[in-house]
């Protein structure tokens, strides 16, 4: 979640970046919402702390209160939708009574009307209904009582315990045979830590150029040469949505109206601005416009793997 919420702004913006004109400022309020929640989500994850930070923090939750509002439509629970379901039967079912003997068919301006009228209805029973009385939401105000009275939260965070859990308990237990695995489990972990102690003292004395044996030195050897060379895994999955006829920059082009020129000059910005020399695309337009759109990942996300310490998830979009 710490990782998610370093891009989820990010995110949300390219994803709303066109919206319609009825859009716009419900739009706006959500991002606002989103950005005080992340702000607010960075701010406390400070190792030190001031009283002008703490006021910060305290008024961008404030901000957040104020907004989050625009996402209660989003809190219906079933037994809420019960009720709108029922509201639009007996909204419909006394607008037929009426209309019916009257005329055959309705105005487009009466029948938009009536879906405008069904529409403020339900969302006033939504407003009523949703709230975000949950046991989280109120724990938001704790924090900076809990920065003032005990320091800087990171100081309390779990996450330790839990990649420990997850190299001393869960892979000791999928190495044992199950029966007495707890016995298994530390005799496993203490005869990790007992080999791992002599290994790290080897280490230290290679630095200070201690004389060792030559078998030690080569194991030694051996252990770096192989650390060294093995390259680093990257997980990636790519995003593939979009067009079924959409292959190259030329294409996307055509598509979505934007002007090659443009296309073209940006990439290459982007390109001469943030990748290294090594991946920098060329300047020449002909072998750009061919280029497979499948290459042009500019947002790419790392995200922590769930209990992993060194391993990232590379997300592109």
């Amino acid at each position: 979640m710490r990782n998610l919420g370093r891009c989820i702004l990010e995110i949300l913006t390219v994803a709303l970046h066109q919206p319609g004109c009825a859009q716009v400022i419900p739009i706006k309020c959500a991002l606002r919402c989103v950005r005080a929640l992340v702000v607010f989500n960075m701010m406390v994850q400070y190792r030190s702390h001031m009283s002008d930070t703490i006021a910060y923090t305290e008024d961008y939750l404030d901000r957040f209160h104020k907004l989050k509002g625009i996402f209660l439509e989003f809190r219906v629970t079933k037994r809420t939708q019960d009720k709108l379901d029922k509201q639009r039967k007996k909204i419909r079912r006394q607008r037929r009574l009426v209309i019916e003997p009257v005329a055959q068919s309705l105005p487009r301006s009466m029948r938009n009307d009536n879906r405008q009228e069904e529409k403020d209805l339900c969302l006033d029973l939504v407003s009523g209904e949703s709230h975000y009385n949950f046991i989280k939401m109120p724990l938001l105000r704790q924090f900076c009582d809990h920065i003032r009275q005990f320091g800087n939260i990171p100081m309390y965070a779990t996450e330790i315990g839990d990649l420990t859990h997850k190299t001393h308990i869960q892979d000791g237990w999928r190495q044992s045979n199950k029966n007495d695995a707890a016995r298994y489990i530390v005799h496993s972990y203490g005869r990790q830590h007992a080999i791992r102690m002599p290994a790290l003292n080897l280490e230290s004395l290679t630095g200070h150029e201690a004389d060792l044996s030559s078998d030690i030195l080569r194991y030694l050897n051996r252990k770096a040469s192989t650390v060294t060379s093995a390259a680093p895994v990257v997980r990636r999955r790519v995003l593939n949505r979009g067009c079924k006829d959409l292959f190259n920059v030329v294409d996307f082009s055509q598509i979505y109206g934007v002007s090659n020129k443009i296309i073209y000059r940006e990439l290459i910005r982007y390109s001469r601005h943030n990748l290294p020399a090594a991946h920098r695309l060329t300047e020449d337009h002909a072998i750009v416009r061919s280029l497979p759109v499948k290459l042009l990942t500019q947002l790419q996300i790392p995200v922590l793997a769930f209990q992993e310490a060194d391993v990232d998830k590379i997300y592109c979009a």
